[in-house]
């Protein structure tokens, strides 16, 4: 029988309408860590994720949930969106963690920071960017991460503007088009940015195709947790940031930003 619980508990900070986040952890967690979820709010369910309505969910008051979830004595807490803080810049990104942290008593993870910390544990300077966002927050992303010294060299947008559910209603078929797109010469790696993207099912057959690592964002939370929590399994299935790059180089870069 999988163990499912006793080594660590890690607490999830999810937008409301995310139905993909906990079942790529669920994927990608070993055995005996535990996930626990709490549900964010601050934006439309019905309207287009634009960047107003996701810096709405950044600026949105966490706590309730923060305090509900804190009842199971999480030894982290991930903060779930990437848009939300990919949004406000890098400085907010930074502070957010540290107040969750603050308010809750565990060590913080977000999933725009996440990124960061594995391009940096990949050595990737120069990256292909991919997302199902709108083209404003793309650019915003874009910006998040030159701000941390990566620079985007190709871009893939998805035709359309796609409402909360579309996004996470992409097939991993869709996603992997999408990640194609993003490929150049002198990209070091694909960054698939979304939690509610279906781009873990999509990771090992996007490397083999391309000969490069593929960063998700959900994938670079998963590196960044088990770096925060010490546990060093191999995670194979998930790409190369997963199955043996040293987790804790990014434990180090972590402490640092949040520092």
């Amino acid at each position: 029988m999988r163990q499912t619980r006793g080594r660590a508990r890690i607490g999830v900070l999810v937008p409301f309408t995310n139905a993909n986040l906990e079942p790529d952890f669920m994927m990608m967690c070993p055995p005996g860590i535990s996930i626990h979820t709490a549900r964010m709010g601050g934006y439309d369910e019905d309207a287009v994720p634009d960047e107003a309505q996701m810096q709405g969910l950044g600026a949105a008051d966490l706590d309730d949930p923060l305090r509900l979830l804190a009842g199971i004595k999480p030894d982290v807490v991930v903060y779930g969106c990437t848009s939300a803080t990919l949004t406000h810049g890098s400085n907010f990104d930074r502070a957010l963690a540290q107040q969750i942290a603050a308010d809750s008593g565990a060590k913080t993870v977000t999933a725009a920071g996440s990124l960061v910390h594995a391009l940096a544990a990949l050595g990737a300077k120069n990256i292909g960017f991919a997302s199902p966002y709108v083209p404003a927050i793309n650019d915003m992303a874009v910006s998040f991460l030159d701000s941390t010294g990566v620079q985007t060299v190709a871009r893939a947008e998805v035709d359309a503007a796609l409402g909360n559910h579309e996004q996470g209603a992409l097939t991993p078929d869709e996603v992997f088009a999408l990640g194609l797109r993003a490929d150049h010469p002198s990209a070091e790696a694909i960054v698939l940015s979304c939690t509610e993207m279906r781009s873990v099912e999509t990771i090992e057959r996007l490397e083999t195709a391309l000969g490069k690592p593929v960063v998700t964002s959900n994938q670079a939370m998963m590196f960044e947790i088990l770096g925060v929590l010490g546990v060093h399994d191999p995670v194979p299935g998930f790409g190369r940031l997963l199955d043996g790059v040293d987790r804790q180089r990014v434990t180090k870069d972590a402490e640092t930003h949040h520092a």
